[in-house]
């Protein structure tokens, strides 16, 4: 007689599709910051680039202090291009810094995302 009984969806009897998340399973009170959290920011390609930028753009901010320097007290040959050392330094700043800001942000995204979900702030 069992084997007269078909069951209505075979596929979805033998493979269950669970759409639990991966923060539905931590304990309570835990509070997941390790690099392998699946939701860190660490493992994006972004941030990482991004904290290069950032770092890169002291480059320019140097640049631009020391066009600024060479300037006023003269150094050379250089004293012509402290306006060109100024422009270039502080747009090469606030172009790395701009593009850092916004890569970084794009690499965040997952952590506002799960943030949101889950009312955690870490």
């Amino acid at each position: 007689m069992a084997s007269q009984h078909a069951v209505a969806d075979i596929r979805s009897e033998s493979f269950p599709e669970y759409e639990g998340k991966i923060q539905d399973l931590y304990v309570e009170g835990y509070d997941p910051v390790s690099y392998s959290a699946p939701h860190s920011s660490l493992l994006r390609y972004s941030t990482w680039v991004a904290m290069g930028l950032i770092l890169a753009s002291l480059f320019g901010m140097g640049l631009a202090i020391w066009g600024a320097t060479v300037g006023t007290y003269g150094y050379g040959a250089s004293a012509e291009l402290s306006r060109q050392l100024i422009l270039c330094g502080l747009v090469e700043a606030v172009v790395t810094l701009v593009l850092g800001v916004v890569l970084i942000v794009k690499g965040r995204a997952g952590y506002r995302q799960y943030r949101e979900q889950t009312g955690r702030v870490n």
